[in-house]
């Protein structure tokens, strides 16, 4: 799968820094599943960004099948299909239990299609009490609403520069 692209959180310092410190390993799956210029994305009232579905691995999982798995919990999408490859997108954040200094999160981005209406999520507790909701989207609304949020709030999540980055990528190869 190609590497889309590589990021250091700029309270870690240089690329060099990392050696010297203890990281934690995620991997993750993000779903882009289109219909046009609607894109299925996840709406979040605690950070007021939308994000691409998808989230960690269980420990062993296949990476196709937790792609498919998150797919369907956090947004009830059904009859997931034509499923290709889109590319990494890897970044070094802070981690801020006691247990490592840095969070090294690979998230694998897979294209796919789904039917237009949802059926039931399961979401998490956290995602529930952080307001999360599967939402069909213009992509141009999305990118617009993500970038009022990165310019205007302080509450904003560390994932909304990767999700506005991944969602312009997106309109530039596909739309």
């Amino acid at each position: 799968m190609r590497m889309i692209k590589s990021t250091i959180h700029p309270d870690i310092g240089p690329r060099e820094s990392i050696e010297e410190k203890s990281v934690f390993k995620r991997l993750a799956t993000r779903a882009i599943a289109l219909n046009g210029e609607m894109i299925l994305m996840l709406y979040t009232e605690r950070y007021d960004d939308y994000s691409l579905p998808g989230g960690g691995l269980d420990s062993g999982e296949d990476i196709k099948a937790g792609m498919i798995r998150e797919l369907k919990e956090e947004t009830g999408a059904q009859n997931i299909r034509e499923i290709k490859e889109f590319g990494i997108y890897e970044e070094f954040r802070p981690w801020y239990k006691p247990d490592f200094d840095i969070q090294h999160m690979i998230s694998y981005c897979f294209t796919c299609f789904v039917d237009y209406d949802l059926g039931q999520t399961q979401l998490e507790h956290y995602e529930v009490n952080n307001g999360m909701k599967p939402k069909w989207i213009n992509i141009h609304d999305a990118i617009a609403h993500n970038e009022q949020t990165i310019a205007s709030s302080e509450k904003k999540g560390m994932s909304i520069e990767r999700e506005t980055y991944l969602l312009k990528l997106i309109r530039e190869e596909f739309l």
